[in-house]
């Protein structure tokens, strides 16, 4: 990695690549999308809000005329919306090259998703623990596709309880504690993923990234948005721009020497800006054992099931580790 800069330029063609990213509309989930449809792939913005996706799409398209690039409605908030999402997608498209999932909310108080799970873990992982398994058979048929879950430097202070794991009735909760849990578990879900692709023999990746200190992410606080242009200058030494902090994720979702179960970030000075390299996350994030409770949780929570057989000693046939067609993935009401 050590003299290499990977940038924008290497990203290969992509004509003929089905590209889905969550939260497209704004910040690095719209720096994504936008240089995945520069280099043809088709792209769908997944979103929950029509009007600041309808002007995403439409800045896309201005800039590149012949961009394959649309707006499609995602709640992940909603685990109906996510099945909703799905079933459309499975209905149009018959094949899945690249899942961002991208999206999430950062440091909010307490509130609960419609499905009453608390919001930053039921959106930032549960969501698209959900969204991935709706479309597991879209990527268990496309060769090479890459399923990418954008996590945060803040993983290393995120600590799993599998007694209270989503601050039931606001037990334990913190706005710090739930978001730095929500993308631990980000990371934990990316490496169990990979270990089942690898033992199931599927030509497929899970891959993390994280775009380091972005400024964007300072913008969804109300207080440094009320303070960003006084400090703008010291802002600006210690974060970097979304089209930076989107080249983790896209290096990832399509540098051919990207290999399964990796995480990327920036390499300058504590992962905070920078070029895209493969980095390592907190050491709790590659905790097996933690890994595969938190999976567990999370197939009760959503009532999603990727697998029929999850004891250890797992089927390699494809076939048999991941039996459902487009309409056989469980979901329990």
């Amino acid at each position: 990695m050590k003299g290499h800069r990977w940038t924008k330029d290497q990203i290969p063609d992509l004509n003929g690549k089905v590209v889905i990213v969550t939260g497209a509309n704004t910040g690095i989930g719209f720096q994504s999308a936008r240089e995945f449809s520069r280099k043809g792939a088709e792209t769908i913005l997944a979103c929950r809000n029509e009007t600041k996706a309808g002007k995403a799409v439409r800045k896309i398209q201005n800039e590149m005329p012949e961009a394959k690039v649309r707006y499609l409605y995602l709640d992940l908030g909603s685990l109906r919306s996510v099945q909703q999402f799905a079933e459309n997608i499975r209905k149009q498209y018959s094949r899945l090259d690249v899942l961002l999932n991208n999206a999430g909310i950062i440091l909010l108080p307490y509130r609960t998703t419609e499905d009453g799970f608390e919001s930053h873990m039921g959106i930032n992982h549960l969501g698209h623990f959900a969204l991935t398994g709706h479309l597991l058979d879209l990527i268990r048929r496309t060769d090479g596709a890459r399923v990418i879950n954008v996590s945060s430097l803040i993983n290393s202070v995120g600590k799993m309880d599998f007694e209270n794991l989503l601050f039931d009735g606001g037990k334990g909760f913190s706005r710090v504690r739930a978001y730095g849990r929500s993308k631990l578990a980000n990371l934990l879900f990316t490496y169990e993923l990979d270990r089942k692709f690898k033992k199931a023999d599927f030509n497929a990746l899970a891959v993390a990234a994280h775009p380091g200190f972005s400024y964007t992410d300072l913008g969804r606080w109300r207080f440094f948005r009320s303070l960003r242009y006084i400090f703008f200058p010291i802002i600006n030494l210690v974060t970097q721009n979304p089209n930076m902090g989107a080249l983790p994720s896209v290096r990832a979702a399509v540098d051919p020497e990207v290999r399964g179960g990796e995480f990327y970030g920036p390499d300058g000075r504590r992962e905070r800006k920078g070029s895209p390299v493969r980095v390592r996350s907190g050491e709790a994030s590659y905790d097996a054992e933690d890994a595969r409770k938190l999976w567990l949780l999370s197939e009760e929570a959503t009532g999603i099931k990727y697998l029929q057989n999850s004891t250890p000693e797992l089927n390699r046939c494809s076939a048999d580790f991941f039996p459902f067609n487009n309409s056989q993935v469980i979901r329990q009401m």
